[in-house]
């Protein structure tokens, strides 16, 4: 029942009044990414939502419009050169997040959920599909973002998915909702660049 209905009804509740509640820190913020750096205040990226569809998952800009494409920050070589000025601050707040209150809003995402794949990370997607955790909406944060986040293995973070789509109940998300914020203000498992 949770699963099914009142957990959709729970993210939209809780979209609609954080993107309502947070209006000035979303404008705040796109004037000072459209002043600081040229490009688009949005970055929009094809990800992989529930039973593999794909849907455009929108952040704020943190990197220069010339970075490659479809790579994740942290397998780049030097993602300082492209990071904008600021980028760091936003990335290592979470704030370039925030725009997914949209996606969430949509019913493209969850508050609580594994966190969208990129098209191409398709070992990842393999993964997904095997513990059968690709069959629920990903989300904004989940069990593998306040278990590691970054330095977490693919496989590790595949697994985490897995337990969390097994048991998912409103406990277990109220528990991962609160710690995200610990998680977020100690910056635990942020990874800029490939480590060597």
């Amino acid at each position: 029942m949770y699963l099914h209905f009142f957990k959709r009804m729970i993210d939209l509740i809780l979209s609609l009044v954080g993107i309502i509640l947070l209006s000035p820190i979303l404008l705040v913020l796109s004037i000072i990414i459209k002043c600081t750096s040229k490009g688009p205040i949005l970055f929009k990226q094809k990800r992989v939502g529930k039973d593999d569809t794909h849907f455009m998952i929108y952040k704020f800009r943190t990197m220069r419009s010339d970075t490659p494409k479809d790579m994740p920050t942290h397998l780049l070589e030097d993602p300082d050169r492209f990071i904008t000025p600021i980028g760091h601050f936003l990335r290592v707040t979470s704030l370039d997040e925030l725009p997914q209150l949209f996606n969430i809003a949509k019913g493209d995402m969850a508050v609580v959920g594994p966190r969208p794949a990129l098209w191409n990370q398709y070992d990842l997607i393999a993964l997904r599909d095997e513990n059968g955790s690709s069959k629920i909406r990903p989300g904004l944060t989940g069990l593998a973002q306040i278990s590691g986040r970054d330095e977490l293995e693919i496989s590790k973070k595949a697994a985490l998915d897995g337990q969390y789509a097994l048991k998912i109940t409103f406990v277990e998300d109220l528990r991962i909702f609160f710690a995200t914020f610990f998680s977020v203000l100690r910056h635990e498992g942020v990874q800029e660049g490939k480590q060597k």
